[in-house]
Formats: structure tokens, sequence, C-alpha cells
């Protein structure tokens, strides 16, 4: 049994729960670090590089899920460790009493919040790619990443408007409130789900070790592993530096800062919608949505290395960032539930690739930029960072052309 449009768009609130939680971490905790507590950038990449690295037990998680046969209860285990996770990062930016102490609270607050998501997202993304039938699988994935950057958009600027003027006892009461609104959104859009659509197939392999040879054995999964790897490095690049950019070279303070990486995201939503309206008509497919959507985010970026305005060029890099992820989030999709009985290990894998990706970009990207101000002026080591992401960007849209060769059917057929 699958869902209709509609079950499917409640299910998708567990993405707009996970969406939310996990913007905090690399828009709003970044930034107070980086700017409000003057600590080096770095600091703030090796702990998101941290929650990234603990996001390698995503192959083990949606295994178990495969295994046991339920996604539920790893969704709403790792959205309640999430939130515990940013309660702790919170008091340790608001309240710790040492610089010392407050470092050993993160590294443990954000080894929570990188379980929980690999928990909460894979398992999420494997109970979608069974739910929906196989011809809005597609469509489905779309609207599962709209909904985890209206998460990330409803978090970042709801916690921007609340947290005006910025004192650390607001920022104590405003994240457990994000917190807790995100778990009740994913106790809602789960409850009952998976009573009906039955059981889960017995996974092909019922230890781990063999399913993952399974997995790496296919080469289409193979190529699009790779393919993964670097799309997200150069997608995760300006991350952790676009709001001190924002802070640093344009003045921007912290609810402003927030309120346009709300707005980047903003514009990622608009290029997702703008993607699957013109696959609705047979306009494009998931290769050219994932090309075109690099080679636009390279031009955002290489504008915002170059000094010009700010707004402009950070909506242009959101743009193409939301075109890039409807081809290639489309793609990893389809390609996970291939094959029946593997799909929450093959979308493991994927996020794994995904998971090392980005903790390596937010090293890459913090450790460039100390490096580069220790000879250079600020301007131009940002602008040093937006370049490197904007080449690795223009690779991957290379990648994208040899890899996904085959034209994929629209995301949407007329009149569904």
């Amino acid at each position: 049994m699958t869902l209709g449009w509609g079950g499917i768009a409640r299910l998708c609130l567990a993405n707009a729960a996970i969406g939310g939680m996990a913007a905090l971490p690399v828009n709003l905790f970044n930034r107070l670090m980086t700017v409000e507590l003057a600590l080096p950038a770095l600091l703030p990449g090796v702990l998101v590089a941290l929650h990234y690295a603990v996001q390698l037990s995503r192959p083990v998680w949606g295994h178990r899920s495969d295994a046991r046969g339920g996604r539920t209860p790893f969704i709403l285990g790792g959205t309640l460790v999430v939130g515990a996770g940013l309660v702790l990062t919170a008091w340790g930016i608001a309240f710790a009493p040492s610089t010392q102490v407050a470092i050993a609270v993160w590294i443990v607050a954000y080894a929570l919040i990188g379980f929980g998501i690999g928990a909460a997202g894979t398992s999420f993304l494997a109970l979608l790619a069974t739910a929906a039938p196989d011809e809005k699988k597609g469509a489905a994935a779309t609207f599962a990443w709209l909904m985890l950057i209206a998460g990330a958009i409803a978090a970042s600027v709801g916690a921007g408007i609340a947290l005006k003027p910025y004192s650390p006892e607001r920022l104590m009461m405003v994240v457990p409130i994000v917190a807790a609104a995100c778990f009740v959104a994913a106790l809602i859009a789960t409850w009952g789900v998976e009573r009906r659509l039955g059981a889960v197939p017995a996974p092909q392999e019922p230890t781990l070790g063999p399913a993952l040879r399974a997995t790496w054995a296919d080469p289409a999964a193979k190529a699009f592993t790779g393919f993964v790897f670097l799309s997200i490095l150069a997608f995760y690049l300006s991350e952790l530096v676009l709001e001190p950019f924002a802070g640093h070279i344009h003045g921007l303070t912290p609810d402003e800062s927030t309120k346009l990486s709300g707005g980047k995201d903003g514009a990622a939503l608009l290029g997702m919608l703008m993607a699957g309206a013109f696959s609705t008509f047979r306009l494009g497919s998931l290769r050219t949505w994932a090309v075109t959507g690099c080679v636009v985010s390279a031009v955002g970026l290489m504008g915002l290395g170059a000094g010009a305005a700010l707004v402009p060029f950070t909506v242009i890099l959101g743009l193409g960032n939301g075109l890039f992820v409807v081809g290639a989030i489309g793609s990893m999709m389809r390609l996970a539930a291939a094959q029946e009985g593997a799909t929450g290990t093959r979308m493991g894998v994927f996020g794994a690739a995904q998971a090392v990706a980005a903790g390596l970009a937010g090293l890459i990207a913090t450790g460039t930029l100390d490096v580069a101000r220790s000879f250079m002026s600020d301007g131009a080591a940002y602008a040093a960072v937006f370049g490197l992401e904007a080449v690795l960007f223009l690779a991957a849209a290379l990648v994208a052309v040899r890899i996904l060769h085959r034209p994929c059917a629209p995301l949407l057929q007329p009149g569904e």
C-alpha cells in the first residue's frame, strides 16, 4: 500500500522538523560563536564537522529500520536527541562559566545532533521512498526537500525575530521552544502512517556488512555516491561562512544575518518550485536541474566574492541551490527505491557520503578562512572561499552531465 498526496504532504512535515532543527547549528550557533563570542571560525567548523562525522552511522540506522520493519521510532527518537543537543549548545553559548567548559558541552551536544539527524533523516527518506508510488517518487522527494527548506526558513527567521534584541536569557528561551515545536511536527507527520502502509519488506541481507557490499557492487549506486560527495562538498562550503561574512564585511547584526540565511533558503524554495512546475509539463529532466543548479550557484558565489550587492547574489545562490536539490535528490530517491528490501541501506550509504562531504566542507571553508585572514584582508579571504566553492560547483556540473546521462522521467506527469 502507498500514500496519496495528502498522506505524503503530512509525512513531509517530519522533514520540515528536521530542517528546522538542522538550521540552528550551521546558521545561528555558528554566528554567535564566531561574532558574539569572538571565537575562531574554525571552532564551529570543527563542531559541525563532528556532527557530520557521526552521521557515518546513517547506513546503520537505515539497515536497522529495514531489519526491524519500522521507521517511525527512529524518526521520533532522532528528533528528541537533536532537540537535546540544541538546548545543550544554547546553554554553552549563554551560560558556560568558561570557554573550556563550553567547548566540552558543545562536543557532546553536536555529537547528539549528528546522531539524531542521521537516525531521523535516513529513516524518513526510506519511509518516503516506500510510501510514495513509483510514478510519484520524484515529486515526493521534491516536496520533502521543499518542506526541509521551509522548516529551515521558519526556524531561522522565527528565531531571528524572537531573538531581537539578543541576550543569553532570550536564547535559552527561544531554542527549547523551537526544539519542542519541531518534535510535535514530527509526531503529527508520522502518527499512524506505518500502520496504513503495512510491514516494511524484509531486507535481502539480514546483517549490515553483506548489505553494504551488495549496495557497493551496483555500478549505478557507486557512481551516484561519488556524485553526491562532490556536489554536496560544493553545496555546503559556504554554509558556515555566509553569516560571518554578512557580519564582518557588511556589518549585519545577528538577527539581520539570520534573516539573510532565511532569505537564501527562501530563494532555494523558489528554485525547487520552479523546477517542479517546469517538470510538470516535461520541460526539463532531473539532469537538467542538477546541472543548471550547479552553474547558477557558481554565479551567485562569484558575485559575493567580487563584492557585489549582498542580497541579490545571495538570492541567486539560493535559487541555484534549489534547482540543484531537485535534480540530485530526485535521482537519489529513485535509485534508493530501485532495490526492494534495501531502501534504508542505500539511503544510508548516500547519506553517509553526503555527511562526509558536508563535514569536510565545513572544515575546508572555516580553515581556509582563518588561514587567509592571517595574511590578507577579510574581503579577500571570504572571496577565496567563495571562489573555491564556485569551482567545485562547476566541476559537479560536469560530473552530472556524465553520470546522469540517461534522461529521467519528469517529476510529475501531466494531470497528476
